[in-house]
């Protein structure tokens, strides 16, 4: 890992490099990549901007005098639909850009979100929204700039190969000794605390991206020509994958029923990244060639992504839905004078205990 000067201007663009201009060297090796990355940023761009298109469309849903539900709403499947776009766009940035790339390219979503909701939601622009949009964006520069530069094309062959090697065993055995130890505390204690959870969904998501990577680059060699999915493994990764993911979505919509979303959107980004670049580490060693130089700046490009998207969820208020009360005392036969507040997990409002034991729910 020497740092000589021809690094330091193939990585800068500098003279080595042809001025950075689509022409020279660095862009001729890392194309592919940059293809990747700027499909990912798309991707996430685009998935905050359906987010904030399906908070628009329960709100104009819950303002209408006359209520309907919400998936008999254009606009709401207008936000699907851009969502789907959005993920499978993610999908696919996997087969042209690694691991340690893609996943931080996450914060392009929260960073969207908080700009676009001053169009959709009327949001005010605070300055910290400002302050941790512009870390972001410099943290971004630096990953796309100093990605390690590795071969894309993964064929069934080298992910079994991957799957099999004794660093991502290691790693596999280290990683199911704490989750079920977490999940032990989940379980049986009824721990719920915001990090066990989050650190589930992490431990899932290093799995996820593993699997992810693995089947969209099959996929785009047997687009290619080069036909992958008649093997075994391909199938495999498809099944670890939707079985990762699908678990993963559970623990991450607990916390998020736990907990604000403002604490959750930052911790479970830094949770997911850091596990998602060690897994690109271990399991497609995706530093092994990469130069001390490269490997600090990647990781303070990282470090700036993290303080943007803190910096910008932190003392975030959450809009909530103003849920009308009723007096007791307009109810005819109670004589309570306190109030009843609707339950949050039914379409009817709470309890009345009455003094000969009868229950009535008011709806």
């Amino acid at each position: 890992m020497d740092i000589s000067p021809g690094t330091w201007n193939s990585s800068f663009g500098g003279a080595g490099s042809g001025g950075g201009s689509l022409s020279g060297p660095w862009y001729s090796t890392h194309k592919t990549q940059l293809l990747g990355a700027l499909l990912a940023a798309a991707s996430n761009f685009l998935i905050s901007v359906s987010l904030n298109i399906q908070k628009c469309a329960h709100l104009r849903l819950v303002c209408r005098a006359e209520q309907k539900p919400y998936y008999r709403s254009k606009l709401w499947w207008c936000g699907i639909t851009l969502l789907g776009l959005g993920e499978l766009g993610n999908f696919t940035a996997y087969g042209f850009a690694p691991i340690t790339l893609v996943a931080p390219l996450g914060c392009v979503s929260v960073t969207g979100s908080a700009f676009i909701s001053v169009f959709f939601l009327k949001r005010t622009m605070r300055t910290a929204d400002i302050l941790g949009g512009t870390l972001t964006i410099t943290g971004i520069y630096l990953l796309v700039t100093f990605t390690p530069n590795v071969p894309q094309e993964l064929t069934a062959r080298q992910v079994q190969n991957y799957l099999v090697s004794w660093p991502f065993l290691v790693y596999s055995i280290v990683e199911i000794i704490i989750f079920c130890i977490l999940l032990y505390f989940y379980k049986r204690k009824a721990v719920k605390h915001i990090m066990v959870l989050l650190m589930m969904v992490a431990l899932l998501a290093s799995l996820t991206v593993i699997a992810v990577k693995a089947v969209s680059s099959m996929i785009a060699l047997s687009v290619n020509g080069k036909m992958q999915l008649t093997h075994s493994i391909f199938y495999i990764m498809s099944v670890l994958m939707a079985t990762s993911c699908a678990f993963q979505i559970k623990f991450l919509n607990q916390a998020m029923h736990l907990y604000e979303a403002t604490a959750v959107v930052p911790i479970n980004f830094v949770f997911f990244t850091t596990s998602a670049i060690i897994s690109g580490v271990i399991f497609y060693r995706e530093f092994q060639s990469a130069t001390l130089l490269s490997v600090f700046m990647f990781l303070f490009g990282c470090l700036l992504s993290f303080l943007g998207v803190i910096i910008i969820a932190r003392n975030k208020k959450e809009g909530h839905l103003q849920i009308p009360f009723i007096d007791c005392g307009h109810i005819p036969g109670q004589k309570l004078t306190g109030k009843i507040q609707p339950d949050s997990h039914s379409s009817c409002y709470g309890t009345l205990n009455k003094e000969d034991d009868s229950v009535k729910r008011q709806s």
